[in-house]
């Protein structure tokens, strides 16, 4: 076994009104942002996990939330300077923050750069102000736009839009414009993923009506190919980018790398080499309960077990559109195939999920398609 990267995660949980699509551990606004204070639990927080990795370098960053662009630049500037105080960074880390489009947070945008973020993610979800409404964005296309230029413009290495397709009443006209509107500001990345309704949202106990399976497989289809013909490669299932600026931080959690993760209801995983083993850790989930100094940050530790190590490889790795190298499943779990699981993957080369040879796996379009069916076989 040995170490995989090292990410950090640090979850900001606060927007201004929550989308009823969401089920991310986010929560409205209600009274003036706690940013100091916050802050500076985060930072206790990390102080307390930095034991965990023994002074490995950490590689990416990412910001999320909730609306982490609520934070002023200051505010950030602040944060990533008590972090690089705590743990080692890297000198050319990836650090991305998670941001809104309205003309507040954007107007930010250069000043975030020189705090040290590198990299902005932009919610869009959609151009179409009918969309937006659906959704409760609290945006329109105008602020969106207004936004994608402002990043365009800022001393960034690289900025996301995230783009959502098959929203209430949307057809495959409206969806590929969505794409070319998006196309036509030129990101670096771009996440084109499916509307899906989750448990304990809104939207779940009152289904808005969405298009048809073969409305969504049309879009599907030809969105992917509007994308390829613009430039962009398919590196992950819904992350779509132009070569050389795909999200590492995104592609440590998909090659079962480790991360920090701080603040409220962060998730993190921590290989010990020492003891061969993989623990997954969550925070408090509520901010009250995150900053009341009584209790700890922790809020669950769990050791991986032994018989869950292969699905939670496999899970992530097959998300993946690159080669699966066979080595880093020895590497990063400590374990090595039963015979079961060998039959298994040799029965989806077989059926058309994997290929194989002597180095690698690799999921074929097939295989991301049913890529239930192919991990059914690691439960």
């Amino acid at each position: 076994m040995r170490n995989p990267p090292l990410g950090l995660y640090i979850h900001i949980p606060w927007c201004v009104q929550k989308c009823p699509y969401c089920d991310f551990n986010s929560h409205g606004l209600k009274s003036e942002l706690p940013e100091q204070e916050y802050t500076s639990h985060l930072l206790d927080d990390l102080r307390q996990d930095a034991a965990l990795v023994n002074g490995r370098e950490i590689t990416t960053i990412f910001i999320g939330g909730g609306t982490p662009s609520l934070f002023s630049a200051s505010g950030i500037g602040n944060l990533l300077k008590g972090v690089k105080q705590i743990v080692n960074v890297a000198k050319n880390a990836e650090i991305t923050l998670e941001a809104n489009p309205g003309t507040v947070e954007a107007n930010r945008f250069d000043g975030y750069a020189e705090a040290g973020v590198n990299r902005i993610s932009m919610g869009i979800q959609s151009f179409q102000d009918t969309h937006l409404q659906a959704l409760g964005r609290i945006h329109d296309s105008q602020q969106a736009q207004y936004a994608i230029a402002l990043a365009n413009a800022a001393p960034l290495n690289s900025f996301n839009i995230d783009l959502m397709h098959g929203l209430p009443a949307q057809t495959l006209a409206n969806a590929l414009e969505d794409l070319q509107t998006g196309l036509a500001h030129n990101p670096a990345h771009l996440s084109w993923y499916q509307l899906t309704i989750e448990p304990n949202t809104p939207f779940y106990s009152r289904p808005p009506e969405l298009p048809d399976d073969d409305i969504l497989w049309d879009i599907q289809a030809k969105g992917h190919a509007l994308l390829e013909q613009a430039g962009y490669r398919q590196y992950e299932v819904s992350g779509y980018s132009k070569p050389g600026f795909e999200c590492q931080h995104n592609l440590n959690y998909w090659r079962f790398g480790d991360y920090l993760g701080i603040g409220c209801g962060a998730h993190g995983k921590i290989t010990q080499v020492q003891d061969n083993t993989v623990t997954r850790t969550v925070k408090v989930k509520h901010p009250r309960g995150y900053m009341d100094i009584a209790r700890p940050y922790l809020d669950t530790s769990t050791l991986v077990a032994e018989d869950d190590l292969a699905f939670e490889f496999f899970m992530n790795r097959f998300r993946l559109v690159e080669p699966c190298p066979k080595h880093t499943f020895e590497d990063y779990t400590g374990t090595i195939l039963t015979n079961a699981q060998r039959e298994e993957l040799a029965k989806a080369v077989n059926t058309g999920l994997l290929t194989e040879d002597e180095k690698n796996w690799q999921v074929t379009n097939t295989g991301r398609r049913y890529l239930n069916t192919l991990l059914s076989a690691f439960v």
